[in-house]
């Protein structure tokens, strides 16, 4: 084998590497959900949800901040401050099923827990009382930056 060719199959390799990473990580959307283990299930599919009674803004509301404070309870190794205050949750859609979709981010792509803490943030809302299904979304758009963490997040940072 030639040199040349040599370089052009390193390069393949390396190619095919960040190539595999990206899918990767835009894969994690599919594998991060989770079903309650006392779930009774309430529709057959999520379209039907639609068709449920809303659920009562009492409960909602109830639901709303315990999923946010078992969000709460996960934390980036590597940053001392929980995620929801980091400013990685971007939204939580919280279904008349009792199904929760969650569309979180990451500090960056290269996140060395990127194919773990959206299986945290599941296992977090599937953990609340009354959540039946978790699914979590992973997405890098809008990336991630400082300007999205809580003045608590400044503060525990000293970025004030």
């Amino acid at each position: 084998m030639s040199e040349d060719t040599d370089t052009k199959s390193a390069n393949a390799d390396i190619s095919n590497a960040s190539e595999m990473s990206l899918r990767e990580a835009s894969g994690l959307q599919e594998q991060f959900e989770k079903v309650a283990p006392d779930a009774v299930p309430m529709a057959p599919s999520e379209d039907d949800a639609a068709d449920l009674p809303d659920i009562p803004e009492d409960e909602l509301n109830r639901l709303r901040d315990d999923i946010i404070a078992a969000v709460k309870t996960v934390y980036d190794p590597e940053i001392p401050v929980d995620i929801y205050e980091l400013g990685l949750i971007y939204t939580v859609d919280i279904k008349n099923d009792y199904s929760v979709d969650v569309v979180m981010t990451l500090t960056t792509p290269g996140c060395p827990v990127a194919g773990e803490m959206p299986e945290w943030v599941v296992n977090a809302v599937v953990g609340v009382d009354g959540v039946r299904r978790a699914k979590v979304n992973l997405t890098f758009d809008p990336p991630w930056d400082m300007s999205m963490m809580s003045d608590e997040a400044r503060f525990a940072l000293n970025m004030f």
